[in-house]
């Protein structure tokens, strides 16, 4: 999860995002997957947080993409980051109004400098749906 001289730590979905005193984080709702009465659901709003590591400027973007990674559901605005060597910072994407019309695992594809550095699944289904992927399945997409 590297491209030449930035290092994608980590990334995290949560329902939201604030900036606290201190120029500190909260994070509300940590989720990993979405489980909905019914589909197709509209998401209000939602973030995804990355971690960056690393010196340089670099443009940084989001990308949510179909079960088929045919087509991209929704895609944040290219972020620029600027990190003092050694450096690191958290860059927040918020999502509004995102469309999930059907059961499946969706793809969030982070990028820095127009690589994709990580596509992490994330599993949206209904509460009736009992096609939830194994973890050896989303594995075996990845690879």
């Amino acid at each position: 999860m590297t491209t030449e001289n930035l290092e994608l730590v980590y990334t995290l979905l949560c329902d939201d995002v604030r900036l606290e005193m201190g120029n500190k984080i909260s994070l509300m709702g940590i989720f990993q997957n979405i489980m909905v009465d019914k589909l197709p659901v509209s998401l209000i709003k939602f973030a995804v947080v990355n971690h960056w590591r690393g010196d340089g400027d670099h443009q940084t973007e989001v990308r949510i993409l179909t079960p088929n990674k045919g087509n991209i559901v929704v895609t944040s605005q290219p972020t620029q980051i600027q990190l003092a060597p050694g450096g690191f910072t958290d860059n927040v994407s918020f999502f509004v109004n995102v469309v999930f019309p059907s059961p499946g695992t969706y793809w969030i594809q982070t990028l820095a400098d127009t690589h994709v550095l990580e596509e992490l699944p994330l599993i949206v289904t209904d509460v009736n749906n009992e096609a939830i992927p194994t973890m050896s399945e989303i594995s075996e997409s990845v690879n």
